[in-house]
């Protein structure tokens, strides 16, 4: 007999899909302990765990999966080639639907302007920024950049100038940071340093801007940034620049538009819950956690923590037995993350009206700085 532990580590599923398997009755354990609730599989069923991973793998439907296994277990093999003939043509249908689709998005997306082949950026941009107040913006957005060299473009972090307000932002598509904060600025024609000496109440001045720094100049602006002093902030053309006292960091702006990140955050207001940083943060290190497989929506392999809140609006981290519908499944490393960079004992979490919206984590006393974050499906 093989434990449940032994037998995901042999078939190539995760223990929480054998458990979700089990639940829906399609690999069944050959025998589960009555004290402990521990399962344990027969030698024959790693057969056909495997060819459950293959499925799964090849995104077969559930119902179609429970009958390839009904069948492979036959005699007649006629069943399980037939459900895969048919889960073929699916695919190629759907891959040539897909096709077809993604050639008329190309076709309009052809005829319209491309900011990335238009001529030269030649707007100018001059802030004044407190040092300690970029730092802490920095530091709220850094560990949502993505690094997924197809998405060139949110490899970095956007400095978007609106007036005299700053948004700084950062995504890679299953998490997303936002940090909020005043800017001032000089005139166009002032140099970065004279811009950090202009009043913090100036505001840019000018049409709205954005530019995405890339990560590494990211990293060296904020390694300026350990002191009180003013730091000018600097835009011109394609080449960034960031002063600080005696100090400087520039280099060139990725030459890639940012998502409109407003359009994504724009979430209907969901269920507020005040936690305790510290407290929640040990339940996540401690508390229960399953493991996302290869395939489902997001980074491949990754622990997951499911979180429940209580009817006295307390949040728990809970197993696979006291989830319910309106648990939220979210990436554990993530939300370390996203709480470490919020910098607070005391958070809101909020939930969508759906296990499917996003998380958001935002600070008590700032709505402006908030980071999101994409649910994990707990039904695979």
């Amino acid at each position: 007999m093989r434990s449940i532990g032994e037998m995901a580590r042999d078939s190539g599923l995760g223990v929480s899909a054998l458990r979700f398997y089990d639940r829906a009755g399609v690999l069944v354990p050959a025998r589960v302990d009555p004290a402990s609730g521990y399962r344990w599989y027969a030698p024959e069923q790693l057969d056909e765990a495997r060819v459950l991973a293959r499925l799964r793998r090849a995104g077969m439907p559930l119902a179609d999966i429970r009958l390839a296994l009904a069948g492979w277990s036959g005699a007649d093999p006629d069943l399980v080639r037939r459900l895969l003939q048919a889960h073929l043509r699916r695919l190629e249908r759907g891959l040539a639907e897909a096709r077809s689709e993604f050639s008329t998005l190309r076709a309009l997306l052809d005829h319209r302007e491309n900011p990335m082949t238009a001529s030269p950026r030649t707007n100018a941009v001059r802030l004044s920024l407190g040092s300690p107040e970029l730092a802490g913006a920095i530091d709220a957005v850094r560990f949502a950049v993505g690094k997924d060299p197809e998405l060139p473009m949110l490899g970095g972090v956007l400095f978007d100038v609106d007036g005299d307000t700053l948004h700084v932002v950062a995504t890679d598509r299953y998490r997303m940071a936002v940090a909020r904060m005043a800017s001032g600025s000089g005139s166009d024609s002032a140099s970065p340093s004279a811009s950090a000496s202009a009043s913090a109440s100036a505001g840019h001045g000018g049409p709205r801007e954005q530019v995405v720094v890339p990560a590494p100049l990211v990293d060296a602006m904020r390694a300026l940034l350990g002191s009180d002093e003013p730091a000018g902030f600097a835009v011109e053309a394609d080449r960034v620049t960031l002063e600080a006292g005696e100090r400087q960091a520039s280099g060139q702006r990725l030459a890639h538009d940012f998502p409109d990140y407003r359009r994504l955050v724009q979430l209907p207001a969901g269920r507020r819950v005040v936690v305790d940083v510290p407290a929640l943060r040990e339940a996540l290190e401690t508390g229960p956690v399953r493991t996302a497989e290869a395939g489902e929506p997001g980074p491949s392999a990754r622990d997951v923590s499911v979180l429940a809140t209580t009817d006295d609006g307390t949040v728990t981290v809970v197993g696979d037995g006291d989830a319910d519908g309106n648990s939220v499944g979210v990436d554990r490393g993530f939300l370390l993350d996203a709480l470490a960079a919020a910098d607070r004992d005391r958070l809101v979490l909020e939930f969508g009206a759906a296990p499917t919206a996003p998380l958001a984590i935002r600070r008590t006393d700032d709505e402006g700085t908030f980071s999101l974050l994409m649910p994990v499906r707990l039904d695979s």
